[in-house]
């Protein structure tokens, strides 16, 4: 077998066996996430503009 056919298998067999989980796959604890980041920047900007004024 030619390293270059040995090569082509390795990687074909490779991207089969890739579990990598996509983004919108995530759901609801991802989504938990975003929610309890936007609202703890949100708090971050009401304590900001009261330590200002």
């Amino acid at each position: 077998m030619k390293a270059r056919t040995r090569f082509l298998k390795s990687v074909i067999s490779a991207a089969k066996s890739d579990t990598t989980e996509m983004p919108w796959t995530r759901g609801a604890p991802r989504q938990a996430r975003l929610n309890a980041r936007r609202i703890g920047s949100d708090q971050r900007q009401d304590t900001l503009r009261l330590k200002r004024a």
